[in-house]
């Protein structure tokens, strides 16, 4: 059974899926975050400057916490806080003023942090740190405030103190040392998810390409590549049956194919950009020759889309451009330009320290990237699951997605460097800033049509900084498409979801706001818009092959493989 509810959900758009290039705190360490540094010092004498604002500030809350303590206070918690929920906190006085004087203390931290009006690297420094600080002070994390706590004592006669403090043993003990989000057992990989038919039919040291089994009659002659990220296991493609992206692709009418990317290890520390560009272009080798296509469509997401586009402006340097017979990015960020907190997080000093410190070990542990995508939305992924596994005892509910983000895997060194710097130096927006085997990456000068996809609510790639990132493709016919959701909703998008729509358009308008206004909108979701794109692609229908496989290339395992299983 697949929980859907919507803080799972939210809890899932914030941490299940790679930021791309926040890889430097992940090396370091959350902690470093937090210490003093230049940021705090400017939002410091920024605040000093303004000594009438702050006073006014702090009289205002004064203010307000006496009426709290009188007990005519109205303030309540914003709309979505589920921190309160429990009736308690409205109804015992002492429980109702604690609650208040937090939410007043918390809205003064908002507003004196705007107040500082820092620029914006700062402000999503600060902005982190303070939602760290803040929403860790809140009394419902407090055990022996919490009321949610002594009813289950009370109910459980003293048992959930004893479970609270066994997942908390267990999930301290090792990386990351955050609250578990989904039981270990939860799901089976190749069972429970990932389990759409198919083979294994082409192996690398650096990938596996599964090509899934037709479920039409006839398919379109033109197949379908997808690049998956590098540091999460491809199966958010093939989540569970029902809200399979491969599935649903497959049920179109599509030959669906799947790179599965190896879990490195320090033995594989010089894999980098090259390596998986090389990896790439095999793959599209060896679904040509399958299906004895000239062109593939290759869709990729997150930092396989970063992989993607590069591999795809080096095939058309080289003459090969033709091959491609349409590309599409996934909440992909391309131009690190005020891309949020991704962006704010990498300067030259931490970027040399998280390189060499990735080096030494021969890669980036993805437990530790875990760790900082929960501390971005601590409330939805810290706190949430404290009070759930610590306070009350539970076990967290099993949901499909954050079973698949705590499957972490490992980024080996050299990409990490080689992921790093182009963040830091924000290459890829700049022609030949960058190269991908052997050819200077000039994105501008791609010719095939681009399909690029974005979560509104999205903020760990931007929907902002992916409208700049669609706006430095070439080509004649770049659709952007803006999901109303978040990074992973926004993968996982199965359609009959009555609160789900988007935004279609070209990328002509400089302004994304602009863009957003005057952009067509859609119900639903974007995956039958994606599908109908496709097919206007996707050549002549032709009977589906009777096997897999082909040209030398015979199964060789079931699907999901080999690779995906590995710790």
């Amino acid at each position: 059974m697949v929980s859907t509810d919507s803080t799972d959900i939210a809890a899932a758009d914030g941490m299940a899926a790679p930021l791309d290039l926040l890889l430097t705190s992940s090396a370091i360490g959350v902690a470093e975050r937090m210490l003093p540094n230049t940021s705090w010092s400017k939002f410091a004498l920024s605040l000093a400057r303004k000594p009438r604002t702050v006073a006014s500030r702090a009289a205002t809350l004064g203010r307000e916490l006496v009426r709290i303590g009188e007990g005519r206070s109205d303030i309540t918690p914003a709309k979505g806080d589920r921190r309160f929920d429990d009736p308690a906190w409205r109804g015992n006085p002492l429980l109702k003023r604690t609650m208040q004087a937090y939410l007043a203390a918390d809205k003064t931290v908002d507003q004196l942090f705007a107040d500082a009006d820092l620029d914006w690297r700062d402000s999503e420094r600060i902005r982190f740190a303070l939602d760290v600080i803040t929403e860790g002070l809140s009394p419902s994390n407090n055990p022996l405030v919490n009321p949610a706590g002594y009813k289950a004592l009370i109910d459980t006669g003293g048992r959930s103190a004893v479970r609270g403090l066994r997942h908390f043993i267990g999930d301290m003990v090792s990386s990351p040392r955050v609250p578990s989000m989904v039981e270990p057992d939860a799901f089976t990989v190749g069972k429970t998810v990932a389990v759409t038919p198919g083979a294994v039919v082409y192996r690398t040291e650096v990938l596996e390409l599964i090509q899934y089994t037709p479920q039409t009659d006839t398919v379109w002659s033109v197949p379908l590549l997808m690049v998956p990220p590098v540091i999460n296991k491809f199966y958010i493609l093939d989540i569970s049956p029902g809200r399979s992206m491969i599935e649903y692709f497959l049920r179109q009418g599509a030959q669906v194919f799947a790179i599965s990317w190896r879990n490195p290890t320090a033995e594989q520390r010089n894999w980098g950009f090259d390596t998986y560009g090389r990896a790439i272009v095999n793959a599209l080798d060896a679904v040509e020759k399958i299906t004895q296509s000239e062109r593939t469509h290759v869709q990729a997401s997150c930092s396989g889309g970063i992989l993607a586009a590069m591999t795809a402006e080096h095939l058309t340097a080289t003459g090969e451009g033709d091959r491609l017979a349409g590309l599409t990015l996934m909440v992909t960020v391309l131009d690190q330009r005020r891309a949020g907190v991704a962006a704010a997080a990498i300067d030259e000093e931490t970027a040399n320290i998280a390189i060499a410190l990735s080096a030494r070990k021969g890669y980036l542990d993805g437990r530790s990237l875990a760790e900082v995508f929960a501390w971005l939305r601590p409330t939805d992924l810290v706190w949430r699951y404290w009070v759930n596994n610590y306070i009350e005892g539970k076990s967290p509910a099993a949901f499909d997605v954050l079973y698949w983000n705590a499957d972490t895997t490992r980024m080996a060194a050299a990409l990490h460097r080689d992921m790093v710097l182009m963040g830091l130096h924000n290459s890829l927006a700049t022609p030949g800033g960058v190269s991908m085997l052997g050819t200077p990456v000039a994105l501008k000068e791609l010719t095939v049509e681009s399909y690029v996809v974005a979560g509104m609510s999205d903020h760990i790639s931007p929907w902002q900084a992916c409208y700049r990132s669609a706006q430095l493709l070439g080509g004649d016919n770049i659709r952007f498409v803006l999901s109303s959701s978040g990074h992973i909703a926004a993968l996982v998008n199965p359609p009959g979801n009555p609160k789900a729509g988007y935004r279609t358009g070209g990328v002509d308008e400089p302004d994304p706001a602009a863009w957003f206004d005057s952009a067509e909108q859609h119900r639903d979701s974007w995956w039958p818009d994606f599908m109908a794109w496709l097919g206007e692609r996707g050549g002549k229908k032709k009977p589906a092959p009777d096997s897999l496989g082909g040209a030398g290339m015979l199964p060789m395992e079931p699907a999901p493989g080999t690779y995906v299983m590995q710790r």
